[in-house]
């Protein structure tokens, strides 16, 4: 695909991409599509997949008690539990707005240890990295913002989000429909969306403006960016999904070229 080589207008050193269709098919590459790179928060989708896989074999349910008190495993997945950004300390009461939260995903994981009676990297790898032949995926800290991966196993990923096998198609969709509609919040690097959607993990695109995803996206468009200079979004009605890695931050430049990505890809595929 031509739009991908709009990467190497990019101020950036190295970077990577794919696109990959409903099928499963990686249809474009760009760049070292085997180099790892730090995700940052792309990191809570392989987290809340590993959660959702967690309420399907019984640890727990999405409606357990966890995080600060009031708050469930459905809050820390959808940034309404109240927790901080980056601090464990309770901001607000539970449902009452969104804020985005590492520490919340942190506390999910702990409470999927708790609950399993094992370690959550290697419940991660198990019941994720392992079936899914991420073996060059791992959690190296926060599992809210310690990835490191590659575009291939992001690939990969990004084709389970679009033909699921490890949770069923009413799971992944239950996870890509907003959770606690109209509720106002921050999403970094954008500022305040009025409403703030956001699913099980996954944050969706619906009518915020600005985004990181495109122009021509749909709303139904769910996914995540990380402040590493990453992101990973899956189109439903375009049936397909698109992964790049940078080395540099997000940053102004990212605003600007993301986009402008995200609508030349997507016009390809019509």
């Amino acid at each position: 695909m031509r739009s991908l080589s709009l990467i190497d207008q990019w101020p950036v050193d190295t970077a990577a991409a794919a696109v990959i269709t409903s099928d499963g098919t990686v249809v474009a590459r760009h760049g070292d599509t085997g180099r790892r790179y730090p995700i940052a928060s792309v990191t809570k989708l392989l987290t809340a997949y590993a959660a959702l896989i967690a309420v399907e074999e019984g640890v727990f349910e999405l409606d357990t008690p966890a995080g600060p008190p009031g708050a469930t495993v459905r809050d820390l997945l959808a940034h309404t539990s109240g927790l901080a950004f980056d601090q464990h300390k309770v901001q607000a009461a539970p449902r009452s707005r969104r804020i985005y939260s590492s520490a919340g995903f942190e506390q999910l994981a702990d409470t999927l240890t708790e609950r399993s009676g094992i370690k959550f990297t290697d419940y991660l790898r198990e019941a994720l990295l392992e079936p899914l032949a991420l073996t060059a995926t791992t959690l190296e800290g926060s599992p809210g913002a310690a990835g490191v991966s590659t575009v291939d196993d992001l690939a990969k990923f990004a084709a389970e989000l679009q033909m699921p096998r490890l949770v069923a198609p009413t799971t992944l969709a239950e996870a890509t429909t907003v959770v606690h509609p109209d509720l106002n919040g921050v999403l970094p690097g954008f500022g305040h969306q009025k409403p703030n959607d956001w699913g099980l993990g996954f944050e969706i695109r619906d009518r915020k403006d600005p985004h990181w995803t495109g122009t021509t996206s749909s709303p139904r468009t769910f996914g995540h960016f990380g402040q590493s200079g990453t992101f990973v979004w899956v189109d439903p009605e375009a049936r397909a999904a698109c992964v790049v890695l940078t080395d540099r931050d997000f940053g102004p430049w990212a605003i600007e070229a993301w986009p402008t990505l995200t609508d030349a890809v997507l016009a390809e595929l019509r």
